[in-house]
């Protein structure tokens, strides 16, 4: 293992960056100098910060570091995608404590190449520094959009239809199986956790995707919803950031919340309830959107889009209809960041 002292600063950032290749016109300056360049040519400039924290939204015992790469730059990406624009470059900070090696370093930074490769995107700056313990990532992305397009979180207005994209809960379903995996591991070394059968669940936790292909079907439609989010800290808490920005209630059916068959078997496994796993689970970076209602030509036939209620006025509240019929006040109790 290779003591990231011996490269110093500059040497490592020009060590973990030189493969990194320009795949953006906008791209003026990457790398290298004391700020990036960017041409925006007229667009809106759409930009968007994170941070992960070993300990708090990830753990080392079960999360391999080009997984971890790829999933700092696609949490980022998805923000950029929510806003109906396109995310064009990234900038890419760690804090690091003395256990983690160049060669550590080196397999973070191959998930981070494959997630700009995929994507499309720029890595156009950042910055290392030393941590006291664990690792600390904070990623910047950075995007353009049509200003007449752009989705934000207050534009749905009652009557506006609630869609979702993908499926929710399997992120944190693999989390529950990862968390009690590790425990297991810890009580008995000798035992390798066998998670071959829940490869969904588990790949959806550790190297989820932004929505880029629901974005691009967008435009194909020539359809602007009415308002987006992106669903990282669960489904009912992104409702109500929806509902606050827009000074609206909803109405969210059961049935139309969409769940995936091994995320339903496991909820069971793990005796919790898969509509409260699709809710309150988080994690799972799919889009959620209304659209006003002459637009429902638009995405009838757009693959892997369900329709899961309705805007109402404020006055209605945010309520949750079961399978069986009963309304039900909507809470929010996704992922709290304090």
């Amino acid at each position: 293992m290779t003591d990231v002292n011996t490269l110093g600063e500059f040497g490592l950032i020009e060590h973990l960056t030189k493969e990194f290749s320009i795949l953006q016109p906008s791209t003026v300056k990457a790398v290298g100098d004391d700020a990036a360049v960017i041409d925006n040519a007229g667009f809106c400039t759409v930009v968007s910060t994170d941070m992960l924290v070993e300990g708090i939204h990830f753990d080392m015992a079960y999360t391999p570091l080009k997984h971890l790469g790829y999933k700092a730059i696609v949490v980022n990406l998805s923000d950029i995608y929510a806003m109906n624009a396109w995310p064009k470059q990234v900038t890419v900070s760690i804090a690091i404590s003395n256990r983690y090696s160049v060669e550590a370093l080196e397999e973070l930074y191959a998930g981070i190449r494959a997630a700009c490769e995929v994507y499309g995107v720029d890595l156009v700056g950042g910055d290392t520094t030393s941590s006291p313990k664990g690792m600390v990532i904070s990623i910047t992305a950075i995007g353009q959009g049509e200003r007449e397009r752009l989705a934000y979180r207050n534009g749905a207005r009652p009557g506006d239809l609630i869609c979702i994209t993908g499926d929710l809960g399997a992120a944190y379903l693999g989390l529950q199986l990862l968390e009690r995996e590790r425990r297991i591991w810890l009580e008995h070394p000798d035992m390798q956790p066998n998670l071959e059968e829940q490869k969904y669940i588990v790949g959806r936790h550790l190297k989820p995707e932004a929505r880029k292909d629901m974005v691009e079907a967008f435009q194909r439609a020539d359809l602007v919803p009415t308002s987006m989010i992106d669903i990282s800290d669960g489904l009912a808490s992104e409702i109500f950031h929806l509902c606050r920005e827009s000074g609206v209630g909803a109405l969210i059916e059961e049935s139309g919340v969409p769940i995936h068959p091994e995320t339903q078997l496991m909820a069971l496994q793990f005796k919790l309830d898969p509509i409260t796993c699709a809710l309150s689970g988080g994690e799972d970076y799919e889009l959620l959107f209304t659209i006003d209602p002459k637009d429902i030509d638009k995405i009838r036939f757009l693959p892997d889009i369900y329709i899961a209620g309705e805007i109402l006025e404020a006055s209605a509240g945010i309520r949750l209809n079961t399978k069986g019929g009963n309304l039900h006040e909507l809470k929010a109790q996704g992922w709290r960041h304090f």
